[in-house]
């Protein structure tokens, strides 16, 4: 798991959380807002495939809502299990609040 996590606002620039992701050289940001939300590489680029001009566009408007989120105490078969079933890259690990964010790169390099 990544920690700590990084965030972005709703009300943020998509070129801004580009920029984020890319200093950080991660793929995914939590927004918090209720319920759960992440913004990720691929949001951004589904927007770009349908033609939308991403630097006018706000975080709220490409972001992934009602995300899936795991606890600190799952085994990691289990996250990947649900990353499989749901067809997600980023898992947010909540307890109470975020703690961090599981990514499929993290998976497979603990599993392998």
């Amino acid at each position: 798991m990544s920690t700590p996590l990084e965030m972005i606002s709703k009300d943020a620039t998509v070129m801004e959380a580009v920029q984020q992701m890319r200093e950080k050289d991660i793929n995914a940001l939590v927004v918090r807002t209720t319920p759960r939300a992440i913004v990720s590489s691929t949001d951004v680029l589904d927007a770009i495939a349908d033609g939308k001009d991403v630097s006018k566009l706000k975080v709220t408007d490409v972001m992934t809502t009602d995300v899936e989120t795991a606890t600190p105490d799952l085994y990691m078969e289990e996250v990947a299990a649900m990353m499989t079933s749901y067809g997600i890259k980023h898992l947010p690990v909540v307890d109470d609040d975020y703690v961090g964010m599981i990514s499929s790169t993290d998976v497979t390099a603990h599993l392998s």
